[in-house]
């Protein structure tokens, strides 16, 4: 899976507030006691926890689907996250940037995608940075809404 960097996180841009429903969505017959805002949400406050550290990537290809990423998904990263086995990265291996999720295999590290298509990576022998930890996943449900 490819990568395209999007931009960083501003920390210091003004909140962009959209409403909050007060309760959890069910997944069966809605309450009439539903129809009621809590509050406003910024999302950059909800999802970003580091912002000076954090920036948003766009997915390519399709070996992570398993994961539940997909093409064209925007994805958050966390540079300041010191990376961990199961953890979905962002990384350049030999200069290409990549999108996987480290694994041990044995006591050795590797690049596993989510897609049996593809081979996990060896990473002994290779030059390697990580660019940061994949901490959220932003893809539309409905064809045609995303960006």
């Amino acid at each position: 899976m490819r990568t395209e960097i999007i931009g960083r996180v501003e920390a210091t841009a003004s909140p962009q507030l959209i409403p909050l429903a007060a309760d959890s969505v069910r997944a069966g017959f809605p309450s009439p006691a539903d129809d009621y805002l809590e509050t406003e949400l910024d999302l950059v406050d909800h999802l970003v926890q580091h912002p000076s550290a954090t920036f948003y990537v766009r997915a390519k290809g399709e070996s992570m689907m398993r994961h539940g990423i997909y093409d064209g998904d925007l994805l958050i990263v966390d540079r300041s996250l010191e990376p961990r086995s199961g953890d979905v990265i962002i990384i350049a291996v030999d200069g290409e940037l990549t999108c996987k999720q480290l694994d041990l295999i044995g006591q050795r590290p590797y690049l596993v995608s989510g897609n049996s298509a593809f081979a996990p990576i060896p990473l002994e022998g290779r030059e390697c940075h990580v660019w940061g930890v994949v901490t959220h996943n932003v893809h539309a449900l409905r064809s045609g809404v995303g960006r």
